[in-house]
């Protein structure tokens, strides 16, 4: 192929998934949380989820982006209410609400663990908050005191 020819060429037509995706507009991942906890007992009930549910979320509704699918279970593993499920252990649930498979001891030590971290973090900002408002508290008693002991 001549240059000539390269420049007055047609550009190569996307594929049908490409313009798929281009016509779709993409579900925020707030919204796919949204729409998984009203339509799946696992995710409204906060039990622990299947490993692999994502293959079998994308079939399902395929309306959804990946990309904002594994943002939104992100959210949805790493809350609080979900990290406390995994750490009481038991059963790991589809996306219908039946057993699939068990939450390994490695696993509730992790999710322990997270909140645990996530606790202190908390306690210690909690606590760091309350010394600089006593700290603020106690300077401005004492200039106070200044005030009236030096003022006019």
């Amino acid at each position: 192929m001549t240059l000539q020819q390269a420049e007055t060429a047609a550009p190569a037509p996307l594929s049908t998934n490409a313009q798929d995706q281009a016509k779709q507009p993409r579900i925020e991942p707030r919204a796919i949380l949204k729409r998984l906890q009203a339509e799946s007992p696992a995710f409204r009930d906060s039990k622990p989820l299947a490993l692999k549910i994502d293959t079998s979320i994308l079939a399902r509704f395929p309306d959804f982006d990946r990309k904002n699918l594994r943002i939104a279970l992100r959210m949805y593993t790493a809350s609080t209410k979900y990290l406390k499920a995994v750490e009481r252990g038991g059963e790991r649930f589809d996306l219908d609400g039946n057993a699939s498979g068990e939450v390994t001891e490695e696993q509730r030590q992790h999710a322990a663990t997270t909140l645990k971290e996530r606790f202190a973090a908390v306690a210690k900002q909690q606590r760091e908050k309350r010394e600089a408002e006593e700290a603020e508290r106690r300077r401005t008693e004492k200039l106070q005191q200044l005030v009236s002991k030096f003022g006019r």
